[in-house]
């Protein structure tokens, strides 16, 4: 790393753009490589090894960025950060979030929050939207489920609702695992008390990732596991939106 920031350096998977799914508007999004967490479900298993990422500089990413900027804005989009874990390379993650900012763009960070601690004050001020990845609202759960703990991804959403931080919920709704009714309805109450969380996405647990499994030679753990039924889906909805939280 050097002091000039466009000379920042980070380990890169992948870019991407998409419409409606990682932020308002058609994003683009960089996958940043390197992840604390091994989610049973990740759909992303090639993002889990930092050193597998391609160094990239934050002036290389601004100049990929900047091929697209007009797409972006124009559709009312702007860039979001995702991975993989933004969060495990804080000084090129808000390298690349400063830069956007200054260039006028939208900016999202898409992070599960275990890593919230990295991220400080001035990175976040130039984060417009969180969208944060809640697992389980069950400590239990979410350490079999993620081999994480629970309690820094609530200190960081309490902390981003303090500094006024626009979030989107993101849970994946899993058969057996993330659809307990007591658990669902827990964590509605705890994110009912956060003044900055604009939406929740419930995301229907998919298989679309099982041949990067197969490909990187791992099993994937929820192999046999169903996807949730329409009726499982509006479900949990209808729980959060009983909190007063829009639900999607």
């Amino acid at each position: 790393m050097t002091t000039t920031t466009g000379q920042v350096t980070g380990r890169v998977h992948s870019w991407d753009l998409s419409t409606g799914v990682d932020g308002p508007g058609t994003r683009f999004v960089l996958f940043v490589s390197g992840c604390p967490l091994r989610c049973l479900y990740c759909a992303n298993p090639d993002t889990w090894r930092l050193r597998d990422g391609r160094v990239t500089s934050v002036d290389e990413t601004l100049a990929e960025i900047g091929k697209y900027r007009a797409f972006v804005t124009t559709a009312g989009g702007g860039v979001t950060l995702t991975g993989g874990e933004p969060l495990l390379q804080p000084a090129f993650t808000g390298a690349v979030l400063r830069r956007c900012k200054e260039a006028g763009l939208h900016t999202a960070l898409d992070t599960s929050g275990f890593l919230g601690d990295r991220a400080d004050d001035a990175l976040l001020a130039d984060t417009d939207l969180v969208l944060l990845d809640v697992k389980s609202f069950d400590a239990a759960t979410y350490r079999e489920l993620t081999g994480g703990r629970l309690a820094p991804t609530l200190a960081f959403a309490t902390r981003l609702d303090r500094l006024g931080v626009p979030m989107w919920i993101r849970y994946v709704l899993v058969p057996g695992w993330t659809d307990d009714e007591e658990h669902v309805d827990a964590l509605g109450a705890f994110l009912a008390g956060l003044g900055t969380v604009d939406r929740v996405d419930v995301l229907p647990f998919h298989k679309l990732g099982a041949h990067k499994y197969a490909a990187l030679g791992i099993p994937f753990p929820l192999r046999d596991t169903p996807g949730p039924g329409p009726g499982l889906v509006e479900r949990v909805r209808g729980q959060f939106r009983e909190h007063g939280l829009r639900a999607h």
